[in-house]
């Protein structure tokens, strides 16, 4: 039979019942590749018991066809299948065996068994996407993180693939293979990888590792690769000092692959991870150390996630909140990028700022969502940022030593099961300890983000006194700096630890009578979750000096300070981009270059400033990366940022003839590459600019036949002006199935770069006429229509009123409308510059 619309929703209610009733033993895979590049065949044999025999209980699975299914050696009839996918088992046994045949569709969204055709040389590949709630896309099972079990997968496959998973594989003698198994794991961590893939082994402390990407990409694996093992080592070396469990699943690969949607997954044993970490274009510093911070996020989940999986979806923000705490961590304890805890503060934080300051907000637990889609819908900033920031607040406030023991004592309890966020607590909950169940109560149950400032009294230039206030509902334990000029510089003269309580007032005598610092810095350090503000003459020092700031974490503090005050208009635009002329110039860490220059080009002036003062805007962002590039001190990664901001920001003749010339290879700029990447950004600003027509587009694609080409070319495409283009497009993005989810993406990212205002204006209408369909589309769709094509630049009275027509539509998908709400409230607050 043919499969049915979108999957419903599994409600907790119904998890719960299900976890009650059923003790999965295990799972016994068979996936048939060969059969085509539309769909594979899916043999799943589940044994499980049942606590209550003769009990009704369904098992889900979303095919293309069902072709068998017998509980018990009894057949299930295929038309009992349910709309969306779920197959009722009546008559239970005490134990029983339940075999699902079936035909499922590749994915090409990233969701469920994606399928990529390389275009370097039409090369196939899969991989298994399964998190968090799509492995019924790839075969039959009790989809919930609580019913965990082994599995076993043989996989029929083309004779020059190689297929890996999550435990040992190894070629039969029929020529299938096999993949051992590990585990308990839940179903949402299994994932199968297969294709011409190019590896490079070793091992380390009794741990075999690979590591493997396409063929394609071979000379980029083998380029990166002792970096990549070096973190992996390092990494492995410094969990094993803090967590008394060792490594549980054998061996330890990860696996790069195409036109992902995250940034890596945990898979036990297998960690995917996309592509573009493998660099096929110079990177920054910044973008290694966010490579190195994924490797050891993804590695400190096999304990916390996978050997101890959190029992429901709106638990599963703590494995988030833990691997990324610890993987900026592990980052700069252990690996060469010590500067890790400034690329959370720069890049990471502002993330989860955004998403807790807006209508969406939601507490770091967010307990009691009624269905998985509910609780997936809040899987965001808040979780991984905020909930980061929190865990390191407790770390700062328990010590090492107390919070450490407390995570053995969690491993060893619930090893290989499952836990709540009560029983995270209490591991760390001592009779002569802290109340850690009061302090999740005012940081985990809560929402919004407090805000710290000291109020200061001076006279004569001495401080009369200084009281730190805590302007929310959380305790903060903080450090502040005390900042003084020497020369031309600001050094540290003093830095003093506080506290203070939900709403108090916390006096720092130590500052009584001593000399008015020229910055006293609230969260110095960046040890807790809080916005911060300024008194006025720390404000004017920092105006005036912030680049003479030694520390670049406290740099971060104040450039996170100046984002926030812009986002929330309390800065204007035109202040926030002086501030960035003034002293980006002289900063030497490319990961708050990258932020900083991020934010002003696609925040400050795409969207707070109006159309008619953005050409002078971009001239002078463009003018201050100008000077980055031409610092003589300037790291390569430095230059490979200033220069991606340069050809961003590149307006009128004499620039844009200067973007031709480069691509032709003239006059280019000195100790930077300017690679392939920079090539399809520098075609896309042509292309805007009516510079570049399909033709030669068309000719940088056959240069570069990849599928960042495609992505760069489809960006282009979608860029150029004429009414044709616009329409061609716009069709592409509202075209089921025609474009993988990385093209989509790509696409919606081009589009409101040109067009006269009267075709734009004309497609925001038909924009949220049309977006409600995307949510049928599935997560990923949903994600870059409600976010990359959402027309975040038409801050307009009329704009906000068509957004908000729509999301009063009672049928947009769950995902969608969030997307589209947080979308809409980034639009009101550009709106608010506008005004």
């Amino acid at each position: 039979m043919r499969k049915h619309a979108v999957m419903p929703t599994l409600l907790r209610t119904e998890a719960t019942a299900r976890a009650r009733l059923l003790d999965v033993h295990s799972y016994r895979v068979d996936l048939d590749l060969t059969r085509g590049d539309r769909t594979f065949r899916s043999t799943a044999v589940i044994r499980f018991g049942c606590a209550e025999p003769g009990a009704l209980s369904f098992v889900e699975v979303e095919p293309e066809a069902l072709l068998r299914a017998e509980l018990n050696g009894r057949p299930l009839d295929p038309a009992t299948l349910v709309e969306g996918g779920r197959l009722p088992l009546p008559g239970l046994a005490a134990e029983n065996e339940l075999l699902v045949e079936a035909d499922m569709a590749y994915s090409r969204t990233g969701e469920g068994l994606h399928r990529f055709t390389d275009p370097a040389d039409g090369a196939a590949y899969v991989y298994a996407s399964c998190g968090p709630d799509l492995a019924p896309k790839v075969f039959a099972c009790f989809d919930q993180p609580d019913l965990k079990a082994p599995f076993t997968f043989t996989v029929t496959a083309p004779e020059d693939w190689t297929v890996i998973g999550n435990g040992a594989a190894g070629r039969l003698t029929d020529g299938r293979w096999e993949i051992s198994p590990v585990g308990p794991i839940s179903p949402y961590l299994v994932t199968v990888v297969g294709g011409p893939l190019h590896a490079v082994r070793t091992e380390h402390d009794g741990i075999p590792l690979g590591l493997y990407a396409r063929r394609s990409l071979a000379a980029e694996l083998e380029r990166e690769a002792e970096e990549l093992l070096e973190v992996t080592r390092a990494s492995f070396d410094r969990l094993h000092e803090l967590f008394t469990e060792r490594y549980p699943f054998g061996g330890y690969d990860q696996v790069f692959v195409p036109e992902f949607n995250w940034g890596a997954m945990e898979n036990p044993g297998c960690v995917v991870l996309r592509d573009e970490l493998l660099f096929r274009s110079e990177p920054t510093d910044a973008q290694r150390m966010m490579r190195a911070m994924v490797v050891c996020h993804e590695m400190a989940h096999m304990w916390f996630g996978n050997l101890v999986t959190l029992a429901w979806w709106d638990d599963v923000w703590l494995n988030e909140s833990f691997a990324e705490m610890l993987g900026h961590r592990v980052a700069a304890e252990a690996t060469e990028y010590t500067g890790a805890w400034t690329l959370f503060a720069s890049r990471r934080k502002g993330w989860g700022y955004d998403a807790d300051q807006r209508p969406s907000t939601h507490p770091i637990a967010a307990a009691g969502a009624d269905s998985a889609a509910e609780a997936l819908a809040s899987f965001d900033g808040i979780s991984y940022a905020k909930g980061a920031a929190a865990l390191r607040q407790l770390v700062h406030w328990l010590g090492d030593e107390r919070f450490f023991a407390g995570i053995n004592d969690y491993f060893a309890e619930h090893r290989w099961g499952n836990a709540r966020l009560d029983d995270f607590l209490s591991a760390l909950t001592s009779a002569d300890g802290p109340d850690v169940p009061g302090w999740a109560d005012q940081w985990l149950r809560t929402t919004g983000v407090d805000t710290l400032r000291i109020d200061v009294e001076a006279q004569d230039g001495v401080l009369v006194g200084a009281t730190l206030v805590n302007e929310g509902s959380r305790p903060h334990r903080v450090r502040i700096g005390v900042y003084e000029r020497q020369g031309e510089a600001l050094v540290v003269r003093q830095q003093l630890d506080a506290e203070v309580g939900p709403g108090a007032r916390t006096p720092l005598p130590e500052l009584a009578g001593t000399a008015r610092p020229a910055l006293l810095l609230p969260n110095d350090g960046d040890l807790s979750w809080a916005r911060i503000r300024l008194d006025e003459h720390s404000a004017a020092t920092v105006a005036v000096s912030l680049s003479a700031v030694p520390d670049e974490l406290a740099r971060a503090v104040l450039w996170e300070n100046a984002r926030d005050r812009a986002r929330s208009a309390e800065l204007p635009a035109d202040d926030y981009l002086r501030l960035v002329a003034a002293h980006l110039p002289a900063e030497s860490t490319d990961s708050i270059v990258e932020g900083v220059l991020t934010f002003a080009v696609d925040h400050v002036v795409a969207r707070y400033l109006a159309p008619a003062e953005r050409p002078a805007a971009l001239v002078l962002i463009g003018d201050t990366a100008r000077l980055l590039l031409a610092r003589p001190d300037a790291s390569r990664g430095l230059r490979t940022a200033s220069l991606r901001t340069v050809i961003a920001t590149a307006t009128g003749d004499e620039q844009l003839a200067e973007l031709n010339g480069w691509l032709a290879g003239r006059d280019l700029p000195p100790g930077v590459a300017f690679d392939a990447d920079q090539r399809w950004t520098a075609l896309a600003r042509l292309a805007a600019a009516g510079l570049a027509d399909e033709e030669r587009i068309a000719a940088e694609l056959a240069a570069d036949p990849t599928n960042t080409g495609e992505q760069g070319a489809a960006r282009a495409l979608a860029a150029l002006p004429d009414d044709a283009a616009k329409e061609r497009a716009w069709e592409r993005l509202f075209t089921p199935g025609l474009l993988s989810n990385r093209q989509l993406v790509a696409t919606a990212e081009g589009f409101w770069r040109s067009g006269s205002p009267a075709t734009q204006q004309a497609y925001v209408q038909r924009y949220f006429e049309q977006v409600p369909s995307a949510g049928e589309r599935g997560g990923a769709i949903a994600k870059g229509m409600g976010l990359a094509l959402f027309p975040v630049g038409a801050a307009d009275a009329a704009t906000i009123r068509a957004g908000e027509e729509c999301l009063a539509r009672t049928d947009l998908a769950h995902h969608l409308r969030r997307f589209l709400a947080d979308s809409l409230d980034d639009l009101r607050r550009a709106a608010a510059h506008r005004s």
